[in-house]
């Protein structure tokens, strides 16, 4: 077989087609079909055996295989692109998920803080009400102490007022509370006390004029009482003073009646017994009316018949 120059060469096989053709033609047609197909195969193989068409070959099964492994790589890049969008969105939806996470984070550290305050605040208050109690009771506890100490007061003063009154009382209405109960004491002593100063004011002002004429009356009931009661008796002094002036006006009424009395004699007492001191008296009462009434004098209505006593 000859060489043949691709490059200027070009083969064309016979026309079958052009025109009508008889049986003998057309079978003569198909053998010169059958030796072109023949001729094709030799002329194919003839090819396949040259270098340059064997690299054009290697060449188009390099590109085939080539384009295969561009699609294929086109089709694993589109899955990695796939894939980089849905780990794109995860990504996205992870960051979305972290940024969730870091506020529900700090929204729960806030909530944290805020219940930790809470309870740091509830803490503060429990000790500031265990401190109100300790302090309350503790309180509770002096005012009892303190109460029993005024109800021992009050009942004390309630047993001096009893020794100087002679007066007991009793309740009509009780409180069944000591301290209310010894004050009520208290007040029923206090108003029979007021009502008796007021009543020993009344009657040490009447007698304080006889007792000490050349003195003026003391402003306060406690002076006025202290002037009653002085280390003398007064009540002795008084009657002295009494004596005194019924002896000197007996004296200046027999002086008078121009009667001769020895008075060393009638001054004489010591030796008069109590019985005939008493009879004396009693038969001087007559005559001792009218003296007073003279005197402007009102007689008491039961004189006394003790015994003077010698100045």
């Amino acid at each position: 077989m000859a060489a043949v120059d691709l490059g200027t060469t070009e083969w064309k096989g016979p026309d079958f087609h052009s025109g009508h053709q008889s049986p003998e033609e057309a079978g003569d047609q198909q053998e010169a079909q059958s030796v072109m197909m023949r001729e094709k195969y030799q002329l194919s193989m003839w090819l396949l055996e040259r270098p340059m068409i064997k690299e054009l070959v290697h060449i188009g099964a390099q590109f085939v295989g080539y384009r295969e492994y561009a699609n294929k790589t086109e089709e694993k890049l589109a899955e990695a692109n796939k894939l980089v969008d849905t780990l794109a969105q995860k990504l996205e939806q992870s960051e979305t998920a972290r940024k969730k996470a870091e506020l529900d984070a700090s929204q729960a550290k806030a909530e944290a803080e805020k219940a930790k305050a809470k309870v740091a605040g509830v803490e503060d208050l429990q000790k500031r009400l265990d401190d109100a109690e300790t302090a309350l009771n503790e309180h509770k506890a002096a005012q009892a102490t303190r109460e029993k100490a005024i109800i021992k007061h009050l009942n004390t003063q309630n047993r001096r007022f009893l020794g100087k009154t002679n007066q007991d009382f009793e309740l009509e209405d009780p409180d069944n509370d000591p301290l209310l109960d010894a004050l009520s004491f208290l007040e029923f002593h206090g108003t029979e006390v007021r009502e008796g100063m007021e009543h020993a004011d009344a009657g040490l002002s009447r007698l304080f004029p006889y007792f000490f004429p050349k003195k003026e009356e003391p402003k306060t009931f406690l002076a006025l009482a202290k002037d009653f009661n002085p280390p003398e008796d007064l009540g002795l002094k008084m009657r002295q003073e009494n004596m005194k002036i019924a002896v000197e006006s007996t004296v200046a009424l027999v002086v008078d009646s121009q009667q001769n009395i020895d008075w060393m004699k009638v001054g004489d007492t010591e030796q008069i017994e109590q019985a005939k001191w008493r009879s004396l008296i009693k038969a001087a009462k007559p005559n001792t009316k009218k003296i007073l009434a003279y005197l402007g004098i009102k007689p008491s209505s039961t004189p006394s018949s003790s015994r003077p006593r010698s100045s």
